[in-house]
């Protein structure tokens, strides 16, 4: 059984005392399995507000956008078990079987990408995690049906290739963009800032304009610009980001200035002319009708691709400014660990990127290696 198309969005399953409507971010927590009663002799019951302060506490396990595209997995497996004939009653439905999620994937197989099974799939064991549920599921057997269904994946599920920005194309959209506007100049700014610092661009938006977090987004006074010690005095302009996704206690990332029109110092000193957010605002907030505005990834990206289409570009995605940034410096001939360093990759995932760009490759794969003598300190070590 393979779930009908209008149940992909928006719906909510049966049982509404269980699985109350609210945001997909607080379905984890919110929607509740049915749990066994306690055998005599077990640990004793916990009160109510024990219980809720023990979800609390679990709830923070997850990134708000991981709980976010979890609880949408959830609706979806909560949904199939309501579909099918019998519904598959609750308390079957946590803690699940394995075959239980087997005939779930394998419905969704063929209708779903890959990548979005697999996040449903993880989104169904963070259920039964944050709840205190047994998962009792062979990891091999899951890990074969994860890389079947991710096979079976629809051609149109897969996403486009991410188009690496250069300082090329931020050169042109800088041409379409109006930096006396209040948000142009933050647009620009924030644009040139998360690509020269190999920044991710959540890092340095925010997902609403409602949605900024002093706790979590990057304040004006987290910006500082110190004279790097030595003989050369060179200007570093560092940023203390709050929060991040592999850094729950924050990280620093840094950029100096760069020649024309690609320049994060002048885009940066601009924005702060015109919109001029205070000590504890958001870096990047634009000075709209109403008030301060933080910048959202929304709005960015539209400011973005609006002016990219006015210089003939195909549209360009946020993931491709990271992407970019990490080829400019590579193609510069920056050592594989500096970059990786500078933009706090967790692991050598970015060099998949070096697979489909044989420029980069191309000066250490000739008969006479040109790049000698740095080419021992510019490689990565062999493993």
């Amino acid at each position: 059984m393979s779930l009908p198309k209008p149940y992909r969005k928006g719906l909510t399953p049966s049982s509404s005392s269980l699985h109350p409507h609210c945001l997909a971010q607080d379905r984890l927590h919110c929607w509740k399995p049915i749990k066994e009663p306690a055998e005599d002799g077990a640990h004793p019951e916990l009160s109510d507000l024990e219980l809720e302060r023990i979800l609390d506490m679990m709830n923070f396990t997850w990134a708000p956008r991981t709980c976010e595209t979890y609880g949408a997995g959830l609706l979806v497996f909560h949904v199939f078990c309501d579909q099918r004939i019998p519904p598959v009653p609750e308390v079957l439905r946590g803690p699940a079987s394995e075959q239980l999620l087997l005939n779930f994937l394998s419905s969704c197989a063929s209708a779903y990408s890959g990548t979005a099974l697999k996040n449903y799939f993880y989104g169904v064991q963070a259920w039964h995690t944050l709840h205190g549920l047994p998962w009792n599921m062979d990891d091999t057997r899951m890990s074969a049906a994860l890389t079947a269904v991710a096979r079976l994946a629809p051609p149109t599920s897969k996403r486009a290739k991410r188009k690496p920005f250069t300082p090329a194309i931020i050169s042109k959209i800088r041409e379409h963009l109006d930096l006396s506007d209040p948000l142009d100049a933050t647009v620009f700014a924030c644009l040139t800032t998360t690509f020269w610092s190999g920044s991710r661009l959540g890092e340095f938006t925010v997902p609403s304009i409602r949605g900024f977090d002093p706790n979590r987004h990057v304040k004006r006074s987290n910006t500082s610009v110190v004279m790097e010690s030595g003989e050369l005095r060179l200007p570093v302009t560092t940023f203390r980001l709050p929060w991040t996704k592999c850094a729950p206690n924050g990280e620093d990332v840094h950029w100096a200035p760069q020649s024309g029109n690609p320049d994060p110092a002048a885009a940066l000193e601009n924005h702060l002319s015109i919109n001029n957010p205070g000590p504890d605002e958001a870096l990047f907030a634009w000075r709209h009708p109403r008030g301060l505005r933080p910048l959202s990834r929304s709005e960015f990206m539209k400011r973005i691709n609006a002016a990219a289409a006015a210089t003939g570009l195909e549209p360009l995605q946020g993931h491709g400014i990271r992407i970019g940034s990490v080829l400019e410096y590579l193609l510069r001939g920056l050592p594989f660990e500096v970059v990786r360093t500078m933009g706090w990759w967790s692991s050598d995932a970015f060099v998949l990127y070096l697979r489909k760009h044989a420029t980069i490759l191309a000066p250490y794969i000739q008969s006479t290696l040109i790049l000698e003598p740095f080419t021992r300190i510019a490689m990565l070590p062999v493993r």
